[in-house]
């Protein structure tokens, strides 16, 4: 089970945290993808970090690479999405997804990578 959290509403250029918390899994080696879909747009791949232990490798989009930090903290079952310097365009419902990679340090935004989805959380950047 994924429980995604943290969203809120927030003014441009303000920040958000979201977080991602897993329970139940009995396989230990899950990548973590945060996508968002906009209101009248399709679901787009945001961020998604390894299930390595140490050095994770994380992936960015671009229109939120600079701007998000996604982290994980294995000891909580819990990954993070810090969102700073937000724009209108982040306004969305944020979803985080639990898949399995072969290689453990290595993850992409590829959708059909991953079988758990959250329920969502809606952040909504306005003035």
């Amino acid at each position: 089970q994924l429980q995604a959290s943290g969203g809120g509403s927030v003014q441009p250029g303000g920040s958000v945290r979201l977080s991602c918390a897993r329970s139940g899994f009995t396989e230990e080696h899950y990548a973590i993808g945060w996508f968002r879909q906009a209101p009248g747009k399709e679901r787009e791949g945001v961020s998604c970090i390894s299930s390595s232990i140490g050095d994770a490798y994380t992936y960015y989009g671009d229109s939120v690479k600079g701007r998000f930090t996604i982290s994980r903290d294995n000891v909580k079952n819990t990954v993070y999405l810090q969102m700073l310097s937000l724009k209108a365009e982040d306004t969305a419902v944020y979803y985080c997804a639990a898949g399995v990679f072969y290689d453990y340090n290595w993850c992409s935004v590829v959708e059909n990578n991953y079988a758990h989805w959250g329920q969502g959380t809606q952040v909504t950047v306005s003035s």
